[in-house]
């Protein structure tokens, strides 16, 4: 998403001390546990993600009898994705606002690298905190470079250091810092807008994130490709996120856990998206997260997590009678013709080798091959549209790694 031009700026944001000091260094929060390794830092010491933990954490709405949120006890680790899903009524959105203390609770108690959200002064505490909502928020008579500034202006940041940190922000999200920084909230997409309100809620570096359906109103490509965008950052970044959603298939995208919330704030299930899917904890963690939870698992691994099939493969001018028997030994029907540098070209079916050399010419089409960052659901699908019982797998420098079957991936899902 960066050019090479403007790296420099990139690496900046990584390392939050160029900027000055974290903002607890102004009167904010500094979190971290008195008598633990603490919270990740950046490498001038700094917090940079931090520890999330529930605790019997309860609320309940006046003249309401049972609780919105019921005990709920969990644990997001330092630099984790963690996914709140459930049906509506489950309590997602309030136990994501009792983070930040724009819903109080009355029992138990939450806490940030240990130290609890009720000892903190609660406008530190949610300047501290990084929020992105669905309706995004954004002022419209400001603009986005305007916007993304907003709480490091309310941290007594100064107007160059805002400047500065508002465009490399606006940069990281995919947009134009020259020509989008000037821009107005209306003159941009709905995507676009959700970019900005992802930069300002990470103006200040904060420690924490919560995101309440950031992406859930955006038409499902952008929606997608936002998903996939925000991962790519958070491999750069490494905030501890706390994240609500609707969609399981979002939550088993984006999770390191996910929290399976039922109605009434109840706790069902928390753990990774693959044991969710694999060892649903009961018949209601089943039933939300599908029948087709078996397929969802294709999205969790890739290409590279299976052994291929070592193929039968030839160059164009080898031994015909040799490659036959090759073929035949390993129970296929086909050759991988490949070219001096080891890459597939082509298929030629068995009965094509009646020649003392394998012919340069009358290979079928490859079709598409597989990678090693591939998904088993994309490959599986090739491997239906091409109406192939295999797939030709290629390394990473396009040479022939092997071939992949379903009955591979069926394999693989069942060993783990």
């Amino acid at each position: 998403r960066s050019r090479p031009a403007r790296r420099g700026r990139r690496r900046a944001f990584l390392h939050p001390a160029v900027h000055g000091r974290y903002p607890g260094a102004a009167g904010g929060i500094v979190l971290e546990s008195p008598g633990s390794e603490g919270p990740s830092r950046s490498a001038e010491g700094q917090p940079a993600a931090a520890e999330i933990v529930f605790d019997r954490a309860t609320k309940t709405y006046p003249g309401r009898g049972e609780p919105a949120v019921n005990e709920l006890s969990l644990r997001v680790g330092t630099g984790e994705i963690c996914m709140l899903v459930g049906p509506s009524g489950g309590g997602k959105t309030t136990a994501l606002k009792m983070i930040n203390r724009l819903i109080d609770f009355e029992g138990g108690d939450i806490s940030i690298d240990g130290r609890s959200v009720r000892s903190l002064d609660v406008t530190q505490l949610r300047r501290g905190i990084g929020y992105v909502i669905q309706q995004i928020g954004l002022f419209p008579h400001m603009t986005i470079e305007a916007n993304i500034g907003t709480v490091p202006r309310l941290l007594g940041w100064d107007r160059d250091r805002i400047r500065r940190r508002a465009l490399e922000l606006i940069e990281l999200v995919g947009l134009d810092p020259d020509r989008d920084g000037r821009r107005y909230p209306a003159q941009l997409s709905g995507g676009q807008r959700q970019r900005v309100g992802l930069a300002r809620a990470l103006a200040a570096d904060p420690p924490v994130m919560l995101m309440d359906e950031p992406f859930g109103a955006l038409d499902p490509i952008t929606r997608e490709r936002l998903q996939h965008e925000f991962l790519a950052l958070q491999a750069q970044i490494r905030k501890t996120v706390v994240f609500v959603t609707h969609d399981i298939d979002e939550a088993i995208t984006m999770g390191d856990r996910i929290a399976v919330l039922r109605e009434g704030g109840v706790l069902a299930q928390y753990d990774t998206p693959d044991r969710i899917l694999s060892e649903p904890a009961d018949e209601f963690v089943a039933q939300f997260v599908g029948a087709d939870r078996g397929l969802k698992r294709l999205t969790l691994r890739r290409l590279r997590d299976i052994e291929p099939i070592d193929p039968p493969a030839a160059r164009p001018g080898d031994n015909a009678q040799a490659a036959r028997a090759r073929v035949q030994r390993a129970g296929f029907e086909t050759l991988v013709i490949v070219d001096d540098d080891g890459r597939p070209t082509g298929l030629l079916p068995i009965d094509r080798l009646a020649t003392e050399r394998v012919p340069e010419d009358g290979s079928e089409p490859l079709g598409a091959v597989g990678t090693p960052d591939m998904l088993l659901r994309d490959a599986l699908s090739l491997m239906l549209s091409q109406t192939g019982s295999h797939l030709v797998v290629v390394d990473k420098n396009g040479r022939l790694a092997g071939l992949v079957s379903a009955d591979l991936i069926s394999e693989e899902l069942v060993a783990k």
